[in-house]
């Protein structure tokens, strides 16, 4: 005959005979299974799932910045790029709407940029409305752009002005500082404010 088959008992029963050591003797000897506790046999089911491991998780992460290693600094010098070329574009801009204030209202050229903006719709000697006004505001693509009028003739008109464009935050922003004035020829400096005596842009 084969082997009798473990009884399972609930654990109040098995508390009981372990203090009776006849009793428990004498049920199929020793053999008493006590009953799994929950907690036991979901920690054995967990087993089966397995996770990343500490090894798999570091190569992950050095993936991952091995990528932001080449990636950052690539979109830090298409940015500064983008703004380099927009501050220039902007010099352009300022020096065509001077040439177009003072053809217009014979005045020769403004005193601020501000003269040059405007959005009322009737543009005007004070409000030309010949460029926007972010530009108007001086701070645009991450350039400061500064303007100053120069010289004026007998009936106090302008007659001429310098623009100055510097990066807001040299090296993140931008590496070159831009200038132009009356000549209209914009002129750059790598390491400081430029002026016109610096390399003309091509």
């Amino acid at each position: 005959m084969g082997e009798k088959a473990v009884p399972v008992l609930p654990r109040f029963f098995y508390r009981e005979l372990m203090s009776h050591e006849k009793l428990r003797s004498c049920i199929w000897g020793d053999k008493i299974m006590r009953p799994e506790s929950k907690i036991f046999a979901s920690t054995k089911q967990g087993h089966s799932t397995r996770g990343f491991s500490l090894i798999e998780l570091l190569i992950v992460v050095a993936v991952i910045l091995i990528i932001a290693a080449i990636a950052i600094p690539n979109f830090i010098r298409s940015k500064e790029a983008a703004n380099e070329a927009s501050a220039a574009q902007n010099m352009r801009n300022i020096s065509t709407a001077e040439y177009l204030y003072s053809t217009t209202y014979g005045v020769n050229f403004t005193t601020d940029l501000a003269t040059l903006s405007g959005n009322t719709g009737n543009p005007d000697q004070t409000h030309a409305e010949l460029i926007d006004e972010v530009l108007a505001s001086g701070v645009k693509s991450g350039y400061s752009i500064g303007y100053t009028a120069g010289s004026t003739n007998g009936l106090g008109q302008v007659i001429s002005y310098t623009v100055n464009a510097s990066p807001l935050v040299p090296g993140s922003t931008g590496q070159r500082y831009f200038y132009t004035d009356q000549t209209c020829v914009i002129r750059w400096n790598a390491t400081g404010p430029a002026g016109p005596t610096d390399i003309p842009l091509q």
